[in-house]
């Protein structure tokens, strides 16, 4: 199989291999990195198992002038560095007890078993360093049908760690083809509810790794219909995001994570405060959704994109960000054709346009005769105004007149 043979021809795995076999255990390749490469994918991170216990596997990998690190020893999991490249190594594990957000583990020394511990069929396989594929659970089936199953007993999993639930969807959508494995989904509705007792910040990093993904409008609106959003998020508006990635593609755009949350649940500014909340977002993330939400308030509703002018005043007002935001969650909302060349051209002069800056200051109102304090702040902001009304005018002469206009009009 090509994908796994590429994989291995990495000279970096070979030199970390090497350095573990004098542990005198076994090491294999687990879990995405195996699946990915099947799927014809390229791996994020490639992620190995041993039989060997942690210290051993930090001695080792020291004794072969690589740099170990104990990033989650007591998990089992150690983190070697090969040429600027991290591999986590971890001991195989067995669960001794599970309650649906944590797991006590004690550590075990069969493939089979830490691979029947794993959530899905396609995740539970693993590689040799001389390229023999295990698979214990049917994986190799499902990534050819390219089918995400539970193993075993799918209410079990789930119950294990609720977490798993998102995982099902999240992986249906980026690795996912056609309808979803019925007892998975059946299994999934039943447990939603449970979802609450997840950390948000848990949540949130499958929401975020969910919506970038390639069939992620079409697994939100099954989400959405399985009542699985209303419990994560409150409320959520498939068509917009779908509207949103049409626009994306053929704006020749990459999937964008955070305004696609946007389009799936953002009207007003209120609303980047809720999901803030449920889903412990970032400052930074907050307030992207803030400044779309509110530059998108003057925008519900058209069906044409606004005219230069109005781009214009978004780019000064709200910045290129924002303003971007807005025209293309107001794409969403509008029955226009996602090629339509008004919206496209709209959106292509907002990210090609510098914003305007203002050429006046305070300290400029300041030598012309004006105090300091609230009347110069008045002044300068009516100034703001005649000057977007004028058109953004860069003249000497012509703002030269606004200011006198403005002063005169205290």
């Amino acid at each position: 199989m090509k994908g796994v043979e590429r994989l291995l021809d990495d000279p970096r795995l070979a030199t970390l291999f090497a350095a573990l076999a004098k542990t005198g255990a076994e090491t294999r390749v687990v879990g995405g990195a195996v699946r990915d490469a099947l799927f014809g994918l390229e791996p994020h991170e490639i992620d190995l198992a041993t039989t060997a216990l942690p210290e051993l596997v930090l001695e080792a990998a020291r004794g072969s002038g690589l740099k170990g690190v104990p990033t989650g020893i007591e998990h089992g999991t150690v983190t070697i560095v090969v040429a600027g490249t991290p591999y986590e190594v971890t001991t195989l594990r067995e669960d001794v007890e599970t309650d649906g957000r944590y797991a006590i583990v004690r550590f075990g020394g069969s493939f089979e078993q830490d691979a029947k511990r794993r959530d899905f069929t396609v995740n539970a396989l693993s590689l040799t360093p001389d390229g023999k594929l295990h698979d214990y659970t049917g994986g190799l089936q499902d990534i050819a049908a390219r089918r995400i199953r539970f193993i075993g007993d799918a209410a079990t999993r789930i119950r294990e760690d609720y977490l798993r639930v998102l995982r099902f969807f999240r992986f249906n959508a980026s690795h996912g083809e056609g309808g979803f494995d019925r007892e998975g989904l059946h299994e999934s509705i039943l447990a939603r509810e449970n979802l609450a007792r997840l950390s948000r910040e848990r949540i949130r990093a499958e929401i975020i790794k969910l919506l970038p993904a390639r069939r992620a409008p079409e697994v939100m609106r099954a989400m959405s219909h399985a009542g699985i959003i209303e419990v994560l998020l409150g409320m959520g508006y498939p068509a917009r995001l779908e509207r949103l990635a049409a626009f994306e593609a053929a704006r020749g755009k990459k999937p964008d994570a955070v305004l696609r949350l946007a389009a799936f649940s953002i009207l007003i500014t209120e609303d980047g405060d809720r999901l803030r909340e449920r889903l412990r977002l970032s400052n930074e993330e907050t307030a992207r959704l803030h400044g779309a939400a509110k530059t998108l308030a003057a925008l519900h509703g058209i069906d044409a994109p606004p005219p230069v002018s109005h781009l214009r005043e978004m780019l000064f007002l709200s910045g290129a960000r924002a303003a971007g935001d807005a025209l293309a969650l107001a794409f969403a909302e509008s029955g226009a054709a996602p090629d339509d060349r008004q919206w496209l051209e709209a959106a292509r002069y907002l990210d090609e346009t510098p914003a305007p800056t203002f050429p006046i200051t305070g300290a400029d109102l300041v030598a012309r005769g004006l105090a300091p304090g609230r009347e110069l702040g008045a002044t300068l902001k009516a100034l703001q105004a005649k000057w977007i009304r004028a058109g953004f005018p860069r003249d000497p002469a012509v703002v030269r007149r606004l200011v006198e206009e403005a002063i005169g009009d205290r």
